[in-house]
């Protein structure tokens, strides 16, 4: 704002003596005002419909060029005297060149141009980005994991699900206030761990509703994977096609298999489904029914493996009394 208001004032001091010398400094003053206020509203806009103005204006001032060169060609305007010629020049290259900038700014989301990618997100680009889930922060079993050293790298998770969670810790149920205080200090553990990376990212999606959704829609943008224990959410992004990584899979995965006929020890700790059945636990939260188990509540009793159930949400033994 000083240098252009000092610029209009010596650049009206060199025609005019004052106080045309310091209308030229309010000019400046002005200028500078508008300046400002035009970077602004360039800040709000995204360099997809930047691009887009530019290449529109750019257009519409070189159709102007051509426009008004080639009137000077058609009889009866190249004998006009210079000042109407200047009339007609500034109102075309000023029609064209403002169609030119609404046009290019208002269709650019209909072309595809080449996205500018700075070195951070070229590497990001081109590793393997995994967005975590609230649900799977909070259930700490990824932080197990990544102690062990299978899973290195760079974790991402965005500023709405970290909102997420600080809300939850808020929270007056005395529950979700404890889920959500585990959920943050299992991230402040994850953060101090030297072979992975949290990396907290500013992003949101204000037109969209539901952590769920922002997930999936900034899977979407950045190419990347989901890391969740959330079923319904496994289900709804691989309806959209998103790459699901589901630690209750990679559990399962890692449970030692069991076949029909294999012989183990369980302890019969509820009554099933079933009449007569009882239900056992490993060590590992696998449910195991047992047929006519319902006498040995409260008892560790040797049981035959007769069936294995295998599904998204967990897997389930079923299984006889050993009476040989």
């Amino acid at each position: 704002m000083v240098v252009c208001s000092l610029s209009g004032y010596f650049i009206a001091s060199q025609y005019h003596k004052f106080p045309i010398s310091l209308l030229g400094l309010v000019a400046g003053l002005f200028l500078s005002i508008v300046v400002i206020q035009i970077e602004q509203v360039i800040r709000k806009l995204s360099l997809r419909v930047i691009i887009g103005g530019v290449v529109g204006t750019v257009l519409g001032l070189s159709i102007a060029l051509l426009f008004t060169y080639g009137l000077k060609f058609m009889p009866g305007l190249e004998k006009q005297e210079i000042l109407p010629w200047a009339y007609i020049y500034v109102t075309v290259t000023f029609i064209l060149g403002y169609l030119g900038l609404v046009l290019g700014s208002k269709k650019s989301e209909e072309f595809r141009f080449p996205r500018l990618h700075s070195s951070k997100e070229k590497d990001e680009k081109h590793s393997d980005y995994r967005i975590l889930d609230t649900s799977v922060i909070i259930d700490g079993r990824l932080a197990d994991i990544c102690d062990t050293g299978f899973v290195v790298g760079s974790l991402i998770v965005p500023r709405f699900v970290l909102d997420e969670l600080q809300l939850i810790a808020d929270s007056s149920d005395h529950v979700k206030r404890s889920r959500g205080r585990r959920g943050l200090d299992i991230l402040n553990r994850m953060q101090k761990s030297d072979d992975i990376e949290i990396d907290i990212v500013d992003v949101d999606f204000p037109k969209i509703r539901g952590v769920d959704a922002k997930l999936v829609a900034l899977a979407k943008e950045r190419g990347g994977k989901i890391v969740t224990n959330d079923f319904n959410l496994n289900k709804v992004a691989e309806l959209q096609g998103i790459k699901i990584l589901n630690v209750n899979e990679l559990a399962n995965t890692l449970k030692p298999p069991v076949l029909p006929g294999e012989t183990m020890v369980a302890k019969i700790l509820k009554e099933g489904k079933e009449h007569g059945q009882g239900v056992a636990y490993l060590n590992d939260g696998t449910m195991v029914v047992v047929d006519n188990g319902l006498n040995y509540m409260g008892k560790n009793v040797d049981v035959v493996v007769t069936s294995v159930l295998q599904t998204a949400a967990g897997r389930m033994i079923f299984a006889n009394v050993n009476d040989g």
